[in-house]
């Protein structure tokens, strides 16, 4: 497989939210945002306090998204991560690739024990990609995404350890 590389968040990424703003890629995160929101979400990653976003790329092309950050899941401090592969570039692996970059990053740069990602219940690919990426399967929980819309959610996690 041509392996991966992930940048730090940067002006192209404004480009890649809005392709990755459709039907089929925001089924199952409430929907596409408007222009505007796409245009906060760009300025919050550009401003990612504890945590990363990355754009993934492969062979300079920029084919996804990754990152973390911090929050508190069951009252401890942890990293949540998200990830998005572009369609023409999906179900060769790079999203698993993608993941275990970023948790290698949050591992090695970061100051929390683990990294927690919340797929719903109801998006195999994405559940598929955590346990893919060597995440183990806590449970299910409600999560709030996008605020004030909750679905059910796979709890999925990783201890970060430097390797």
């Amino acid at each position: 497989m041509t392996s991966l590389i992930l940048a730090p968040w940067s002006e192209q990424g404004l480009a890649l939210l809005h392709r990755q703003n459709t039907r089929e890629l925001t089924e199952h995160l409430g929907g596409p945002e408007t222009a505007e929101q796409v245009q906060r979400r760009h300025q919050r990653y550009l401003e990612l306090g504890g945590g990363q976003m990355f754009l993934v790329l492969l062979e300079g092309e920029v084919v996804g998204s990754v990152g973390y950050w911090s929050t508190e899941h069951d009252g401890e401090p942890c990293y949540e991560t998200g990830y998005g592969i572009l369609p023409d570039h999906q179900g060769r692996g790079f999203a698993v690739e993608a993941l275990r970059l970023c948790a290698a990053r949050a591992a090695r740069d970061g100051d929390r024990a683990w990294l927690h990602a919340f797929p719903s219940i109801h998006h195999a690919a994405s559940n598929a990609v955590c346990r893919k990426a060597g995440f183990e399967l806590v449970g299910d929980c409600e999560f709030e995404y996008p605020p004030g819309h909750f679905i059910r959610s796979n709890d999925w996690r990783l201890a970060l350890t430097v390797e």
